[in-house]
């Protein structure tokens, strides 16, 4: 296996077992047949499982994040600058729920079907450290340190983390949107997090943004009960 594909593979692998799992989970809510029905707790049960083989898969392979590096913390400016994105993002989403500026509609991660206790407070924690530490990480490594690069020239580590063509920078930031049910507030939120990734040349700090991003949000949905936004 070349060392180009073995990095292909490090950034991508995650990244596509997550969708599968969110692909399965759509099935099963949606597609499976009129006379089928799967109990809300189980696709909740779901979560866990892919947060878990996702965050399993990135310490496997986290020998090859070597554009990962936890110092670029000590860089005041650009963790301020993180920071304050990743709350206008979370900002953002919240905002941007015009019927004109979603596709289709999201369920959410509901934990209310489970009786208040420790089963209920375990899955809270699990959705919580999932969107915090797995995802952010997850995501930012496949369109930030591998795609962005990727368009510009397919030996992507030849090409320095942070730069810029029009071409890779939109087209990043448009499918990333396209990802997501918001998908307006996913493609700004894709163009900030760009510009985060040209300000710092950090991968870190881009890793950061969104999880200020996916934490704040998580905390806005546990106080208002607004599920669809999990």
């Amino acid at each position: 296996m070349s060392n180009n594909v073995r990095e292909v593979r490090a950034r991508v692998l995650p990244f596509l077992v997550f969708m599968l799992f969110v692909g399965v989970e759509e099935l099963l809510r949606f597609s499976v047949g009129k006379d089928f029905s799967v109990p809300d707790q189980l696709l909740l049960f779901l979560y866990p499982v892919k947060a878990g083989i996702v965050a399993i898969l990135l310490l496997m392979l986290w020998p090859n994040y070597r554009e990962f590096r936890f110092g670029d913390i000590l860089q005041w400016q650009s963790t301020l600058l993180s920071t304050l994105i990743g709350l206008f993002i979370f900002w953002l989403w919240i905002q941007m729920t015009a019927e004109f500026a979603t596709v289709g509609e999201s369920a959410g991660l509901n934990v209310e079907a489970y009786q208040e206790g420790f089963v209920r407070n375990t899955m809270i924690g699990v959705r919580l450290c999932g969107a915090v530490l797995v995802v952010p990480l997850m995501e930012e490594l496949f369109w930030r340190s591998f795609l962005i690069r990727y368009l510009v020239k397919k030996e992507f580590m030849q090409v320095s983390i942070g730069m810029f063509t029009w071409f890779s920078f939109l087209a990043t930031a448009v499918l990333f949107g396209l990802e997501h049910n918001l998908y307006l507030a996913g493609i700004c939120a894709g163009i900030l997090f760009n510009l985060v990734l040209y300000r710092t040349r950090s991968i870190f700090q881009c890793v950061l943004s969104h999880a200020v991003a996916n934490l704040a949000l998580g905390i806005y949905v546990l106080n208002s009960g607004n599920w669809h936004f999990w």
